[in-house]
């Protein structure tokens, strides 16, 4: 089985036989329909007396994730792949030292169309996460050792933003020789004209949200993108699924527009998506 494939792999950073019976059992309770998911309930399901294996595995001990990304490399790796940026976000519960721990995710899909990058012919696969604390406010943590300490935060750790970590996740699947062709990601990504033009200069395509009130140079000249939809004609529009959902294909009204103006030094081409919920005229704007 993959699973067992996996695991075998996994397994081999480890000397001790507990903390390679206890990823196994976590990988397994976070597969499992658990109606919630912690270390309480994926020690139960995995028949232990407490969560305090399942939480030292995630505490204490250290292993590389260049295993999980060269095996998803090796087993699913496609050419086309898409790197999907994502994040979680958890807030500790407590007093003073709690802190907002958050995470990206970089996930490769196969895709069917460019059209529509969020139709996936594969389940979505974790190939990377990438820790690090900070509070909704950050600039009293960065500076705070006592209090950083108090909440367990490293002294090696500093804050970075969503756009910094998802640039070095990137460029270390795609120095690692993970296959991948495309990077999609939300406004918090696609705001940053940074991480495009890191994604240009490693030859990568994109899709990234933008806001509305971002700037394109068309022919005509500069616009803001939510200005540019309300002059499109309706033939502009064309009707394009977003992939099956819990009540069937979720259709929705696509633009695209080319920016041949759009300065690129890496030999790229440019150009607009645009979004629009058939049922609200919603919008929603996407560089690509």
């Amino acid at each position: 089985m993959l699973f067992d494939d996996l695991m075998l792999t996994v397994g081999q950073r480890f000397r001790r036989p507990e903390p390679r019976r206890r990823v196994r059992d976590f990988v397994r309770g976070l597969l499992a329909p658990l109606p919630r998911k912690n270390c309480w309930t994926i020690a139960e399901h995995a028949g232990d007396t407490g969560p305090d294996g399942m939480q030292d595995l995630l505490t204490r001990v250290k292993w590389d994730d260049a295993d999980v990304r060269e095996f998803v490399g090796d087993h699913l790796g496609d050419a086309e792949a898409v790197l999907v940026i994502d994040e979680t976000g958890d807030l500790k519960k407590g007093g003073t030292p709690s802190a907002c721990s958050g995470s990206i995710r970089a996930q490769p899909a196969r895709s069917r169309t460019v059209r529509s990058p969020c139709t996936s012919s594969t389940p979505p696969m974790l190939v990377m996460r990438c820790s690090t604390r900070r509070s909704t406010s950050p600039n009293p943590w960065c500076d705070d050792a006592e209090r950083r300490a108090e909440a367990g935060v490293p002294q090696q750790v500093r804050f970075a933003t969503k756009p910094q970590l998802a640039s070095r996740m990137i460029a270390t699947a795609v120095t690692a020789g993970l296959p991948c062709r495309w990077v999609a990601g939300d406004e918090a990504y696609g705001n940053d004209p940074r991480l495009a033009a890191q994604l240009r200069q490693m030859r990568r395509g994109y899709v990234l949200a933008v806001a509305c009130s971002h700037q394109v140079i068309t022919g005509l000249g500069g616009y803001r993108v939510d200005a540019l939809a309300a002059c499109l004609p309706a033939t502009a529009w064309q009707r394009v699924s977003a992939g099956r959902g819990a009540k069937g294909y979720r259709y929705y009204d696509w633009s695209f527009t080319a920016l041949p103006h759009a300065a690129d030094a890496h030999g790229g081409h440019h150009w607009l998506l645009i979004r629009r919920n058939r049922r609200n005229g919603e919008l929603a704007f996407y560089r690509c």
